[in-house]
């Protein structure tokens, strides 16, 4: 009997020491699974975070590239204008139109033309023939049929429309027979063509047009001088001012760039013959 209670003593005792050591294992394994755990979250943290920023640098990217697009859209809807030297300029409108205006100077007379406008009589404004054909349908507007008996015309064509505006003020230009035009094109785009003048009284209403670029001529020796258009540059308050028909046509170049860079006005553009300029 003696020996068989030492036995199942030992055997209790052993129990015990066995059921200690499984739950101190069992204590000692959690703060490692914890470890593990949390090392697992931060890398899968980690991963989501660089993720986030690989994601928000891709919607960077697709909204420079939407940007630029857009910015391609707006110049492919935009009239293009070809200075062909003198006062003769091209147009080519958003919808394909051509336009040209005191065809005289210059190279790109080789589209045909949808519309032509012509300022005033003078030889260096009025060499119809260099164009190389006319589509069905186009419109030819000198400056006799846009003044008649003292009215200034309008003109809507759909691409473009026209307002005929006052010009002349000197010596050599006849108020009674000369105009310039304001052409706004179907994107709401305005531009003024002053054609050969001095000074007018209409320019001190021009600032309420609110135009978008403006044609001024600035020979000094048929019209007004780059001084003057300077400062009718200043009242008519546009956008971006270019001078042009700054030279006599005898010098054949039809641009000079010391008048052009003396030219002094808020937004000026210089615009070299051959040159062609986005209307936007």
């Amino acid at each position: 009997m003696m020996i068989g209670e030492k036995t199942v003593i030992k055997r209790l005792a052993m129990i015990g020491l066995i059921t200690g050591l499984i739950f101190t294992g069992c204590g000692q394994a959690d703060p490692k699974g914890a470890d593990v755990s949390t090392e697992e979250l931060n890398v899968s943290t980690g991963e989501s975070d660089a993720n986030v920023e690989k994601t928000d640098a891709n919607i960077e990217e697709t909204s420079d590239q939407s940007e630029n697009i857009e910015k391609a859209e707006e110049e492919d809807m935009a009239a293009t204008l070809l200075y062909q030297g003198h006062g003769s300029v091209r147009i080519v409108t958003s919808e394909g139109k051509v336009i040209y205006i005191d065809p005289f100077m210059g190279e790109g007379y080789d589209l045909p033309a949808d519309l032509i406008l012509m300022t005033h009589g003078h030889y260096d404004h009025t060499k119809e023939d260099l164009i190389a054909g006319k589509n069905e349908g186009c419109t030819v507007i000198k400056w006799s049929d846009a003044l008649k008996a003292g009215e200034y015309q309008t003109y809507g064509l759909g691409f473009v429309s026209i307002e005929t505006v006052e010009a002349g003020y000197n010596k050599n230009h006849d108020v009674s027979e000369c105009v310039g035009f304001i052409l706004t094109f179907s994107d709401g785009v305005k531009v003024y063509f002053s054609g050969d003048t001095s000074t007018t009284p209409s320019m001190a209403g021009f600032k309420e047009k609110e135009l978008d670029y403006a044609f001024l001529c600035c020979d000094g020796v048929y019209n007004m001088d780059v001084s003057e258009a300077s400062e009718c540059a200043k009242a008519i308050g546009v956008k971006h001012t270019i001078p042009y028909h700054m030279e006599p046509a005898k010098d054949k170049s039809g641009f000079d760039m010391s008048v052009a860079e003396k030219f002094n006005a808020p937004g000026k553009i210089i615009l070299k013959p051959g040159e062609e300029l986005v209307l936007e």
